[in-house]
């Protein structure tokens, strides 16, 4: 791909062309060299469209319903006229590296329509649940014109961090019937979220409604992220389309107090610099291990490691003496 084909790309993004926005996505995702000058070039020429789309991240644990009530919300988005983007992203296979679940399976109905665009991506592994290049494809997703971008992550792990690092509001989904669960809940997860929506309410209302003041208790323990909102607590039974309504108009409510209340541009800088760091940390991991010298010695000390003949310690000491940038 030239600079030509780069400016094409661009021009086919902006055009909301879902070829290209494929193309392109695939593009900022390859981890082949070649390829990354041509991305940033893409990426650069599209900055300037970007920003306008509500972005909405959305986690929980596996079985709660993630791809079932996105896709409900998402039809519920498309009746009301709205373009829907949604990168979900799947586990890795540790065979091939591609997804595994397949989310545009999972979201059958979704996938058919012209206005949703639905792009499964592996995680790599990556101890978020989020894939390496997940803030570029939300950034050519807001460039192609799409009005409401969702980012599903797998739900484990640092997964709901990884999110709530990207995205304008937070949604964490929740289970009824959780039992002593709710109460061993990590305050590090609760806080995260701007709000909690507790799926399937339709299984047991009792315990829906249960779950439902346990998390309002839970949040009126902790201190609000933004002054200007407190998270609710909210039921819904995606399967049945009940609720929805509800979610989205508090969806909409969050990101007019925040834009009032002058958080959005605070959020959104904060995230653009962090994601500077993530990038540079990155970059340097790889340059670490591409390392003639410490490539050379890797094998010999990660053995030694492994049997208990070194420390971790000494062997970070041993393989950063051997790093000598430019080398």
């Amino acid at each position: 791909m030239n600079d030509s084909d780069v400016t094409a790309l661009a021009a086919g993004v902006q055009a909301g062309e879902r070829r290209a926005l494929a193309q392109a996505i695939t593009l900022v995702e390859s981890t082949h060299p070649h390829d990354r000058p041509r991305a940033e070039a893409l990426l650069t020429t599209l900055m300037p469209h970007t920003g306008q789309a509500i972005r909405l991240g959305i986690s929980g644990a596996p079985g709660v319903g993630k791809s079932t009530f996105i896709e409900a919300l998402g039809l519920y988005l498309l009746s009301l006229g709205q373009r829907l983007a949604v990168l979900a992203v799947d586990p890795s296979s540790q065979r091939t590296g591609g997804s595994i679940m397949g989310d545009k399976t999972r979201m059958e109905l979704l996938s058919r329509e012209l206005a949703a665009f639905i792009r499964p991506s592996p995680s790599g592994g990556n101890l978020g649940g989020v894939a390496s290049r997940t803030r570029e494809s939300l950034l050519l997703c807001e460039a192609a014109g799409y009005d409401v971008v969702i980012v599903e992550t797998v739900g484990v792990g640092q997964s709901e961090t990884a999110v709530a690092g990207m995205v304008d509001c937070f949604l964490l989904l929740q289970l009824p019937n959780a039992g002593d669960e709710l109460q061993a809940l990590k305050k590090g997860v609760v806080e995260l979220a701007d709000l909690v929506v507790v799926n399937k309410a339709d299984i047991s209302p009792t315990a829906a409604a249960l779950a439902k003041s346990q998390f309002e208790l839970a949040l009126h323990l902790l201190r609000p992220v933004s002054g200007h909102w407190s998270p609710p607590v909210l039921t819904c039974s995606a399967l049945h389309q009940q609720g929805l309504t509800a979610v989205w108009d508090t969806v909409m409510r969050h990101r007019a107090a925040i834009t009032d209340g002058g958080d959005l541009p605070a959020k959104r800088a904060r995230q653009a610099v962090d994601w500077l760091w993530a990038l540079v940390n990155e970059q340097l991991r790889q340059d670490f291990r591409r390392h003639p010298a410490v490539a050379d010695a890797l094998p010999r000390i990660s053995d030694a490691v492994s049997r208990g003949d070194l420390s971790p310690t000494v062997a970070c000491r041993q393989l950063r003496a051997l790093y000598r940038p430019g080398e």
